[in-house]
């Protein structure tokens, strides 16, 4: 008989729910589709989400809703390139913008010709853009981003403050970024995850991004489980995961542990009567 346990237990306090989610259709994807050499050309820079990319924005909103995640997500962390943060935006983000309402908009009115009402950051969760949850770098020009001096006023309530250049530095046109080093810099990406104190958090990426940084998990697992965590992510897929802190990353204390023994007295175990 197999007495080795099929599960895992951790502390809750080293635990995250993470919400993957794969961005909306952007026109690369069906530029790409129909012709991979599209994607080397500069005219797919920084590609926004077609007019189908932006029902699936709202179809994936309204599931958010629905399900009460939306309630439960603290932080969203972006990849800061355009159909990313119209991603973010559209499915975590508040209601429409309203003129006099004294909070800056998480989009403003037409953002990448995108014909869409502004968003409003009112009631929505903070969002942060990091670089470390990018697709690949380099050669495929719809991977390349624009200055952040340009984001800002298009995303007025998505913070940069972690972005350190204003201008791209590291997408380079002829070096694409090998998968082994996009998959170790989305565990670099997790760790960082877990030094946070939020523990739901939605991280709103790339297909090719998931895929390197998710396919180091699930060996441990029933073959049928790998596949869960690893298989490729639909456009607007969402998918929630559980991170564990199993090498004490973070510092966070458990917020539900309560530590007995109050009042103290004595309270040896009937086992080590036992044993006498």
């Amino acid at each position: 008989m197999d007495a080795a346990p099929r599960q895992g237990l951790y502390p809750l306090h080293r635990c995250k729910t993470i919400h993957l989610v794969r961005h909306a259709q952007g026109f690369h994807n069906v530029a790409g589709e129909k012709d991979h050499s599209a994607y080397m050309s500069p005219e797919l820079f920084d590609a926004e989400l077609t007019p189908l990319g932006w029902q699936q924005v709202d179809n994936l909103r309204k599931h958010v809703r629905s399900s009460g995640l939306s309630r439960r997500i603290e932080l969203v962390v972006v990849s800061p390139l355009l159909r990313t943060m119209q991603t973010a935006v559209g499915v975590f983000g508040g209601d429409g913008y309203e003129d006099g309402i004294d909070v800056p908009p998480l989009m403003a009115e037409n953002a990448g010709n995108s014909s869409r009402p502004a968003i409003s950051s009112l009631n929505s969760p903070p969002f942060v853009a990091m670089e470390l949850c990018r697709e690949h770098l380099g050669v495929h020009w719809c991977d390349k981003r624009r200055s952040i001096s340009e984001y800002k006023p298009l995303f007025p309530a998505i913070d940069f403050s972690l972005i350190e250049s204003d201008d791209d530095t590291l997408w380079k046109l002829d070096v694409r970024e090998a998968n082994e080093d996009l998959g170790a810099r989305g565990l670099k990406f997790l760790n960082w995850l877990s030094t946070r104190k939020e523990t739901n958090i939605a991280v709103v990426t790339h297909s090719g991004f998931l895929v390197h940084t998710l396919a180091a998990f699930g060996d441990d697992c029933h073959p049928s489980v790998k596949n869960e965590i690893c298989r490729p992510f639909n456009n607007c897929e969402l998918r929630s995961v559980v991170i564990v802190d199993r090498s004490m990353i973070s510092s966070g204390s458990s917020t539900t542990d309560y530590p007995g023994k109050i009042p103290d007295g004595s309270d040896a175990p009937s086992e080590e009567a036992d044993k006498k």
